[in-house]
């Protein structure tokens, strides 16, 4: 895991349970195929906040929703609080 801990996206997760196909979501939120598919599969390295905003705006969803934070783990292991 990452020196400072990492951030997951979950587009996937969401975009199942709304219902819509990758095409009318990359439509409706103005994104390219290949970009979507980034933020898709969480292999976005760079996030951009007017499309996360987008992104909330087409789902409905919150960027609590959409980002998670999963902090560093220590030499054990163990989750760094």
């Amino acid at each position: 895991m990452e020196r400072f801990g990492k951030i997951n996206v979950h587009l996937r997760e969401l975009l199942e349970q709304s219902g819509l196909s990758k095409n009318k979501f990359s439509q409706r939120a103005e994104m390219q195929r290949t970009q979507l598919n980034h933020y898709y599969n969480n292999t976005v390295t760079r996030l951009d906040t007017d499309v996360l905003a987008r992104i909330c705006t087409v789902l409905g969803c919150r960027i609590g929703d959409l980002l998670e934070f999963v902090p560093p783990e220590d030499e054990r292991g163990e989750t760094q609080e």
